[in-house]
């Protein structure tokens, strides 16, 4: 293919797996792109992977090997899409292209996962340099290359340059069943179906929402990661029967790409053992913090989300092998049990039922979660939109998400997922098997943090008297905090001198 130089559409920084596999989605989609990376070996890779991939005989990647140059390489106003680390290499990067000669009306978008307050900080800091617009991008290595979940978020004259691209590259859900489209043949470009790409609303909106996004996928990965243990030690079943069972379950209310990917990795086999290499696999949990910003905002704004931190914290125990190897010959555990065919069956089909509940509560709780920081932070939230373009191209796409639309459809001011009519109908035809899938486990001696954690929340909702009246009771006694009273107007906080004879309730306020 020869080599020739031409005004590219977009600018594209940082070419690592992300980067990389957006550049060569943006080809695809028709956008002729210059690109740069710190490593020329990335930029050449790039371009040699676009020359073996690409039919149409013309060059559509170039490669630059300066800011300066690519921006020499650019339509004006320019269009820069960054593909780098969260943080301070984003900052690096935005001052190198201020040197290059930027323009004001020039666009930069920041597809990393950078923390909400950084963009809304980073928009303000730049605003007289360029425009800053972010748009988080969810699909991993696969996604990006052919067809991610997008949320955009910024200025509103940005999103409407960047609209068309991102509707041309995001993943495509077919509008009459909710599901993904798929390619039917290698090389594909899916046109049609709704695009899994909106705007999500002002500066910081779209990685907020991407943040939840991932606190969601921690929550959901760890409840079928302790359905695996229940599976694997409760009942003792090998690798291939649980392969076998959660293939089963991915064909009803818990189709999801996790789901499926799971079913993979427990048939994979070691080429040097021949053995599950999942049960090779040291079991320490890694994570980048979106999990951990997620739980953290929620104790910011008060909004419980417990399965979500569960999930968070059992990546964090699972980091201290040496000590769990330590306690494990020092601590008592269950008793040993068998169980019969017919038992095994019972089990599991309870198992089933309290994932797809526990599944229901985080993701009640990391919409409520979004509801209070967009009431927090001023951010007209489409929650049903948010739904749609979670369906197909992110790591938690699942035919799931598309009953929560339709309750963002009956109802948008719709407080909590609990309360829509489909999840009241599904928790209480299932919570009784919730329940005894939560008492199988703790009686094996199986941590299930996650799913127990979820009836937590379950059965705390739907209480319509919490022990909390003790709790203020404790707190007044200790710190005079006050607390108010069912039998007085709202509003009224009293204190009782606890310790003496007189007991007689002090009114403090009115």
């Amino acid at each position: 293919m020869t080599q020739e130089k031409f005004l590219c559409d977009i600018g594209f920084i940082g070419l690592g797996v992300m980067g990389k596999n957006l550049v060569l989605n943006l080809a695809d989609n028709g956008f002729n792109i210059a690109a740069f990376d710190l490593s020329a070996e990335k930029v050449q890779a790039v371009i040699a992977q676009d020359e073996e991939e690409n039919t149409t005989g013309k060059q559509r990647v170039y490669g630059c090997s300066s800011y300066t140059e690519l921006l020499s390489q650019l339509k004006a106003p320019h269009l820069i899409v960054l593909s780098v680390p969260a943080g301070a290499p984003v900052d690096q990067v935005c001052e190198n292209l201020i040197g290059a000669g930027i323009q004001p009306d020039d666009i930069i978008i920041d597809t990393g996962n950078s923390l909400w307050v950084d963009t809304v900080a980073r928009e303000a800091k730049y605003k007289n340099n360029f425009l800053l617009f972010s748009s988080a991008v969810s699909g991993g290595e696969v996604g990006a290359r052919f067809g991610p979940s997008l949320m955009p978020s910024g200025s509103p004259y940005a999103w409407a340059r960047v609209k068309p691209i991102w509707e041309a590259i995001s993943a495509k859900v077919n509008s009459e069943t909710g599901k993904p489209m798929e390619r039917t043949e290698p090389g594909q470009i899916i046109t049609e179906g709704e695009p899994c790409a909106a705007y999500i609303g002002p500066a910081g909106a779209g990685h907020y929402v991407k943040m939840v996004h991932n606190g969601i996928e921690y929550a959901d990965m760890q409840i079928i990661c302790e359905a695996y243990h229940v599976l694997k030690d409760g009942l003792n079943l090998n690798c291939a029967e649980i392969a076998d069972i959660f293939e089963e379950w991915n064909n009803g209310p818990l189709d999801s790409y996790l789901m499926e990917i799971s079913v993979e990795v427990l048939r994979h086999h070691s080429s040097d053992t021949n053995t599950p290499l999942v049960e090779l696999i040291l079991d320490k949990a890694g994570q980048k913090g979106t999990g951990l910003w997620t739980a953290m905002s929620s104790l910011e704004l008060g909004c419980p989300a417990p399965t979500i931190a569960q999930a968070v914290y059992a990546r964090s125990i699972s980091s201290f092998k040496d000590l769990r190897v330590q306690a494990s010959s020092l601590l008592g555990g269950a008793e040993e049990a068998s169980f019969s065919h017919d038992e095994k069956s019972q089990v599991i089909a309870q198992l089933h039922d309290a994932m797809y509940c526990a599944k229901i509560c985080a993701y009640a709780q990391g919409f409520q979660l979004m509801k209070l920081a967009g009431k927090e932070h001023g951010w007209t939230l489409d929650f049903g939109s948010i739904a749609k373009i979670w369906r197909a191209g992110c790591i938690i796409r699942a035919v799931f998400l598309q009953s929560i639309t339709n309750a963002y459809d009956r109802d948008e001011k719709l407080e909590n997922l609990l309360l829509d009519d489909f999840f009241i109908k599904e928790l209480n035809s299932r919570q009784q098997n919730w329940r005894k899938a939560i008492c199988h486990a703790t009686m094996q001696g199986v941590p299930i943090g996650a799913l127990s954690s979820s009836l937590a929340y379950y059965d705390s909702m739907r209480s319509e008297t919490l022990p909390a009246n003790l709790l203020q009771a404790q707190r007044d006694f200790f710190g005079a905090h006050t607390f108010e009273r069912t039998d007085k107007p709202a509003g009224k906080k009293y204190h009782v001198e606890w310790s003496t004879k007189d007991k007689n309730t002090i009114l403090i306020d009115g």
